[in-house]
């Protein structure tokens, strides 16, 4: 498969981008990956988006490992790292560091009529409000509180260990770099009212959220 990476900074991080062609996906490039078995009843999509992924995460590791899949199907990062990953459309981010918290999503801009469709299962009326009077178009806006959400559900993943809804979490606010989210609940050893902050940028159609510790 042809790729492309490059890395770019968010919140002072490296966040490895990959660049692919999905026409160019072989079956043979998934013999690359050590865990390649586990993907063979997979869709043609799924692989080439999972070997992107993997890809990012190789360079952002340095070139050293990749990532596994664990049992609710997240990345295994090797011990002493914390990582994520996102792919969206064409393109495929990671990101790792020593330590804390760390989850990043790509999200290709979700079109207008589409956010309004899924809107009531994504936010809440408080968070209709916010984005109808944060100043960005509603499409964008919609787009940024989805992934920042997906990030933070990243984020936490690796010591909830459990499944996360839209709900688990409202974003307060939402500026031209970041989002405030704040937990609605107790997600152990979260706590309800905990915030957190996602950091964001544009590129093209796509918009990249991270949640990391400062």
């Amino acid at each position: 498969m042809q790729t492309t990476h490059a890395t770019f900074l968010l919140a002072g991080q490296t966040v490895h981008r990959i660049t692919f062609e999905p026409a160019t996906f072989t079956e043979a490039d998934l013999l690359w990956l050590p865990h390649h078995h586990q993907l063979s009843d997979a869709g043609r999509k799924r692989k080439a988006d999972h070997l992107a992924g993997r890809i990012a995460a190789f360079h952002a590791l340095n070139r050293q490992a990749i990532p596994g899949i664990g049992s609710s199907g997240e990345p295994l990062w090797p011990a002493g790292v914390r990582g994520s990953l996102s792919h969206s459309g064409t393109q495929a981010v990671a990101i790792c560091r020593d330590n804390g918290l760390v989850g990043i999503d790509c999200e290709a801009i979700i079109a207008e009529n589409e956010a309004r469709e899924i809107q009531d299962g994504v936010i809440d009326p408080a968070e209709a409000r916010l984005l109808a009077e944060c100043g960005l178009p509603f499409a964008l806006a919609f787009t940024l509180v989805f992934s920042a959400k997906e990030s933070l559900f990243k984020a936490l993943f690796p010591q909830v260990q459990a499944w996360m809804g839209f709900e688990c979490a409202r974003v307060t606010s939402l500026t031209a770099d970041a989002l405030t989210l704040m937990l609605t609940r107790p997600l152990p050893p979260f706590t309800q009212n905990q915030v957190f902050t996602a950091h964001w940028l544009r590129k093209d159609a796509t918009v990249v959220t991270l949640i990391c510790d400062e």
